[in-house]
Order: structure tokens, then sequence, then C-alpha cells
């Protein structure tokens, strides 16, 4: 299954996985506070410098960018149809900044890291009788696992596509990839089942 996570010893890596949830989160509230289309520009070039620690290749980024290229785009291009071209400017550097500062995360933070950090910081509700912390956990690492998987299948099945002399079209390429996702959830459902894993109510 592929993986979000690069390994490596940057300054990144070595950093506490809750100190760079923190962060984005933060940073996040900065992006969504501020307007001005030259500072959300540098913040994304920042987060695009912030890769060069890992030592990844343009491919490698563009790779992990890719997914979220065409929504940056699309609300861009609706930003500035229906508010002007600054207003869509500004919501693409916006987005642009934001899916570059967590992938940086995302590439210097284990999965295991992830569940930890979300665990312990739902312990409070789960005193509340609100709900399961470690639940919450795992279902965070299992979607932050899945991402990166769901999409090598769809590129398996639009490669199946092009073989078979196909042109791809939507309905042709999601139904599948849904039938095949569920499959898999099913599956990784009945595993945690069976090992106990998951909290008892």
């Amino acid at each position: 299954m592929r993986s979000l996570h690069i390994n490596g010893d940057s300054v990144l890596h070595r950093l506490p996985a809750a100190v760079k949830l923190a962060a984005l989160a933060v940073i996040s509230l900065v992006l969504f506070m501020i307007d001005n289309a030259g500072f959300l520009a540098s913040a994304a070039l920042a987060g695009l410098a912030g890769h060069a620690l890992l030592r990844i290749s343009a491919a490698e980024i563009w790779r992990r960018m890719r997914p979220f290229a065409l929504i940056v785009v699309v609300v861009a291009l609706f930003t500035a149809t229906f508010n002007g071209t600054a207003e869509g400017l500004t919501a693409f550097f916006r987005l642009a900044a934001l899916a570059l500062f967590a992938s940086l995360v995302t590439a210097t933070t284990t999965t295991g890291d992830f569940i930890d950090v979300i665990t312990r910081a739902a312990m409070p509700l789960e005193r509340l009788g609100i709900l399961k912390a470690l639940d919450v956990g795992l279902s965070i690492g299992l979607v932050i696992r899945f991402v990166p998987e769901i999409l090598s299948r769809y590129e398996v099945i639009r490669d199946a596509h092009y073989a078979r002399g196909l042109k791809p079209r939507p309905v042709s390429l999601i139904v599948p990839l849904i039938i095949t996702t569920l499959q898999s959830a099913d599956e990784i459902a009945a595993a945690i089942d069976a090992r106990g894993i998951r909290s008892q109510k």
C-alpha cells in the first residue's frame, strides 16, 4: 500500500507529531484570516521550499499535490468568476499553501504518530462519554492511509482503460473505484474486529 510518509532525518522529521499538527492548525487559521494575495503566494512558496528539506524530486512533489490540484483550480476559477480575478488569485494561493503545508506534515509524520496524537487529543471527549478516543484515532489514521491507496486504484483502473483502447469516462472510472474501495474497507474492518483493535462499547 502506497504511503504518504517519506523516510528521512530532516528537521521536520525530528519534530514531535503534536507540534507539527498544532503548527499546521495555526498556519491554517492564519491563511484564512489574511486576504493579501502577495502574502499567500509567499506562504505557498515557503511550503514548496519546505519540501526541499525532504530531498524529493519535483515529480514526487507533483504526485503528492495532484489529488488537490483540480480542487484548488476549480475553487479559484469559481471564485474569480463570481468575485473577481483578485479574489480568485487569493483563493488559489491560499488553498495551494494549505495543501503544501499539509503535505509537509503527512510526509514527515507516520500514520502511527498521527493515531497517537489524535487519540490523546480526543481523550477529554472520551471522559465525557461522547466518543471513544481510540476509535477516532484509528479512523483518522485509516483515512490518511487510504488517500494514496485510492489514488493508486484510480491509476490502475485508468491505465486498464487505456490498455484496452477505451477512453476513460467518469462513470466507468468512479463506479469500479467505489466498489473496490468499499471491498477493501470491509476487509480492513473485519480484520480490525477480528483482532479486537477497536474499543468495545
